[in-house]
């Protein structure tokens, strides 16, 4: 079994097994061709292993955190104040329900002091306009306070198995009594398509247990310009099986939809509800399944709390960045002209929505209650290769 690993892992990663010649990061082509293969074992090996050699795990590891995780906000050196919140919030949950005593005290009596000492010592969001938010920690912050030793870090990976019985056994995570037919025809004709009650109600306790435990969610933005909430993805710690699991049965669940278009990628965010969601873009994929975790009880206008998806892709000579972060241009150039038209999906916990990826979307508008448990999560799976509108829409004319 291990030759095999180390013939898959040298085919599609071009590395060694030793650990100081893992990379430090594997890429959308690697996952897809992993799974592409039907290859969960060695796809979440690949993923643990890069991962074990991380500087988040290894303070003295010498592979450095790719400059690709620093520069889409998982860096180790900077924070912002939501995302400290966050963290000892975090820290709070784990200090109280960990049934390991050990760890509970690590994080009651160690981690969360700490990150209340440096709350109170960032200043006001009015005061680091400069950086839009950000705030870089001094050497004092990382060093003589203690911040380098935890901030960042993974210091709890759940690690979680499949989803198994008494037995041993695999079981499915997905509701048995999905219309896939029903499904599979609204996505088909309009492109995007609302799906309740998605998971088994264990799968959804088990995956929501993973997201309020794992202290992997190392991102986060500029508040000022991008909104509040924090993110990890599967190439900087999101790996459990359970999740890889949930990828391999949606995939053979809707063949219709996402058949050969292999998993590409995968992610999870956590919103502050004081500041705003995510601006209008569109993902670098084919099919998006968006799924809703926070219980309905801590959404106070069950009205919104979801998202808004477009009808309108971007054009096939526009760029990642012109898609996917020039919201003015955007909403200049394609969605005033289309009216805005939309389908806006309702918060509900165990909704999925799943929609080309080239849609253009965004966060609703939300108001959760306060507390770490009642903080909206959904998480993300992208499928296959992004299918672009053809060309760019006429200028509008200046002749009457």
């Amino acid at each position: 079994r291990l030759v095999q690993r180390v013939a898959l892992l040298i085919s599609s990663l071009a590395i060694f097994t030793r650990s100081q010649d893992f990379p430090p990061l594997i890429d959308a082509d690697d996952i897809a061709y992993f799974f592409e293969n039907d290859d969960m074992d060695d796809l979440h090996w690949a993923l643990t292993n890069i991962f074990a050699n991380s500087e988040r795990v290894n303070p003295e590891s010498h592979q450095k955190l790719p400059e690709q995780l620093v520069s889409r906000g998982g860096g180790l050196r900077y924070t912002t104040e939501y995302k400290l919140k966050h963290d000892l919030e975090q820290a709070e949950y784990l200090g109280k329900h960990l049934e390991d005593p050990g760890q509970a005290g690590f994080f009651r009596d160690k981690v969360a002091p700490l990150y209340r000492g440096m709350l109170d010592l960032i200043p006001p969001l009015d005061e680091l306009s400069r950086t839009n938010g950000l705030y870089p920690f001094s050497k004092s912050d990382y060093f003589e306070k203690g911040m380098g030793s935890i901030y960042n870090r993974a210091l709890r990976l759940t690690d979680f198995d499949e989803l198994k019985d008494e037995n041993g056994k695999v079981i499915p995570l997905l509701n048995p009594n999905l219309d896939v037919t029903k499904i599979e025809e609204t996505m088909l004709t309009e492109g995007v398509v609302v799906v309740d009650n998605l998971l088994k109600p264990e799968a959804l306790e088990k995956i929501r247990q993973l997201m309020l435990e794992s202290t992997v969610f190392f991102q986060t933005k500029m508040p000022e310009v991008f909104g509040g909430y924090v993110g990890a993805y599967i190439d900087d710690g999101l790996h459990d099986r359970i999740l890889l699991q949930l990828a391999f049965e949606l995939y053979r669940k809707l063949p219709r939809i996402i058949e050969g278009h292999f998993l590409r990628y995968l992610w999870a965010y956590k919103y502050d509800s004081s500041l705003t969601g995510i601006n209008t873009h569109a993902d670098q994929a084919a099919v998006n399944v968006n799924i809703w975790l926070t219980p309905d009880d801590a959404n106070l206008d069950p009205d919104s709390g979801g998202l808004v998806v477009f009808t309108v892709k971007p054009p096939a000579d526009w760029d990642f960045e012109k898609f996917n972060t020039a919201t003015d241009f955007v909403h200049e150039t394609l969605l005033a002209p289309s009216g805005y038209a939309n389908k806006t999906v309702p918060h509900r916990q165990n909704r999925a929505v799943i929609f080309d990826s080239a849609l253009f979307h965004h966060t609703d508008s939300f108001k959760f209650k306060p507390g770490y448990e009642n903080r909206r999560i959904n998480l993300t799976l992208l499928y296959g290769k992004m299918r672009m509108a053809q060309r760019t829409p006429a200028a509008k004319s200046d002749e009457l």
